[in-house]
């Protein structure tokens, strides 16, 4: 649950492109299933990092509010991974709830996220004081919290034009965010990032909308297990500074009748390669992550509510997760691939 980030070596994209490719055709057949289910049930959804009522139609329709925030939205979700990876530790579902919290005012937007995650596999990703080094018996699943703030000051609004209005561009945007998280494994990770760059924004077709953006990302960690061996005393982990993309696309199937309004959307993070970090650690390379989703819109079928309640399923593809490499790292579990189905609450 643990939001815009991820430009790269030439060598290194097209192996990637192969394999981000087939995450991609892998994650698209979430739409046989989901359409089956809606044509049955005739029920519908809406997940995405940015609401789907944000969109330039949704937006226009609040300009006169004399509130300060023309769009607040607030939600509560909760979904379960099936096949979740801890690097290093194994396979393990997991469950996780989220709170969300996403507004547009005068100058532009802001995006927050809570997620509480639970590993459900205490063998294999173990809350402390099991895991390495010690034995991986007698605790249960660890226990998660990760947070992140995104936020844009669009152009068009901040200098009162137009100019960045043309074709399906709709604004250019400065973008600044952070994420940190803590966790109870024997690792005791405690991520600290931070990112500045510029975001592109694009209409698509039924009021969808396409945000592409491209970061500098600097991140801070902790590792006790190397703090306890002695490799890194201190545990602190300072990577050095790198490129990040991220790309939010969130298209509504509006060419399906009205009665079966499902909406797809995906997620792409890319982060380029970061350094050891610490002493003894193999580099970190570059990472690619891949999350899809089709959505059904409950709410609105049922009781004419937009977005009021809605059900998900989805598929995520990560591969070299935080940047671990299984050949220069010697860990498992790298390559995270795991279904995903939730339900998500407007507040």
């Amino acid at each position: 649950m643990d939001s815009v980030t991820r430009w790269l070596d030439r060598r290194l994209w097209q192996p990637r492109a192969d394999a981000l490719s087939r995450g991609i055709a892998r994650g698209l057949s979430i739409s046989v299933f989901v359409l089956t289910l809606a044509i049955v049930t005739r029920t519908s959804v809406a997940q995405t990092i940015i609401p789907p009522d944000v969109e330039e139609g949704g937006v226009a329709a609040e300009r006169s509010s004399p509130n300060f925030f023309i769009v607040n939205d607030n939600s509560i979700s909760y979904h379960y991974e099936f096949t979740a990876t801890n690097p290093g530790a194994g396979v393990t579902g997991k469950h996780v709830i989220s709170l969300s919290h996403f507004d547009v005012w005068r100058y532009g937007t802001n995006f927050i996220n809570v997620d509480w995650l639970r590993a459900t596999n205490g063998t294999t990703t173990p809350a402390s004081p099991c895991g390495f080094p010690n034995p991986n018996t007698g605790c249960p699943g660890y226990t998660e919290w990760y947070g992140l703030v995104r936020s844009t000051l669009a152009w068009n609004k901040i200098f009162s034009t137009q100019t960045f209005n043309i074709g399906p561009l709709t604004d250019v945007s400065f973008l600044v965010g952070a994420d940190l998280n803590t966790d109870n494994t024997t690792l005791q990770s405690r991520k600290r990032s931070i990112e500045g760059g510029i975001q592109f924004s694009l209409a698509t077709p039924y009021e969808g909308f396409l945000n592409a953006g491209f970061v500098a990302y600097k991140e801070w960690q902790n590792d006790q297990i190397a703090a306890t061996l002695g490799t890194n005393p201190s545990g602190n982990v300072n990577f050095d500074t790198t490129w990040g993309i991220e790309i939010q696309y969130n298209q509504p199937l509006g060419f399906l009748p009205k009665n079966i309004p499902l909406t797809y959307n995906a997620l792409i993070t890319l982060h380029g390669p970061k350094g050891a970090g610490e002493p003894g650690a193999p580099p970190r390379v570059m990472e690619t992550y891949l999350q899809q989703t089709l959505s059904l819109d409950l709410g609105q079928v049922i009781a004419g509510k937009p977005r009021f309640v809605s059900l998900w399923a989805g598929f995520r593809w990560w591969e070299n997760k935080f940047g671990l490499n299984p050949s220069t790292s010697g860990l498992c579990c790298t390559t995270e691939s795991t279904w995903m189905i939730g339900t998500t609450f407007k507040l």
